[in-house]
């Protein structure tokens, strides 16, 4: 299965595991998964981060460095249809990143995890909730 993990679930996955539920801790440690994550996910980390939400040593790009380093995560690209299919997914909810993550999941065919109630609402989008 190829999974794109949403920014929290990526997140917790590496900072606070307890916070996942066991069908995805599962999922998220299966060897035969793909594990995806979006550039936009990083954007949101480093916003946490600035934001002081978050705490990532020694910093946060840094932080992030080492984590693509050492784990095995694809990066989702984004693109043209990436860009396009945002705007054409029935979600009323504007958030861009939000809007970005479900059209990468749909252009990729990937099977976004997340636990963010916005994102569980989305149509034609295969969903791994996190509840």
């Amino acid at each position: 299965m190829k999974l794109l993990l949403d920014t929290h679930i990526w997140l917790w996955s590496l900072l606070s595991p307890e916070r996942l539920i066991r069908k995805v801790s599962q999922a998220l440690e299966d060897p035969a998964n793909e594990l995806w994550v979006s550039p936009f996910s990083t954007w949101e980390a480093l916003v946490l981060a600035e934001k002081g939400r978050i705490d990532l040593k020694p910093d946060p790009v840094r932080w992030i460095d080492r984590v693509f380093k050492t784990v095995p995560f694809l990066e989702a690209p984004f693109n043209h249809r990436v860009a396009m299919q945002s705007r054409l997914l029935d979600f009323p909810h504007q958030d861009p990143v939000d809007r970005f993550l479900g059209a990468t999941a749909l252009v990729y065919g990937l099977v976004l995890v997340t636990a963010d109630q916005h994102l569980l609402k989305m149509k034609n989008i295969s969903l791994l909730p996190n509840k």
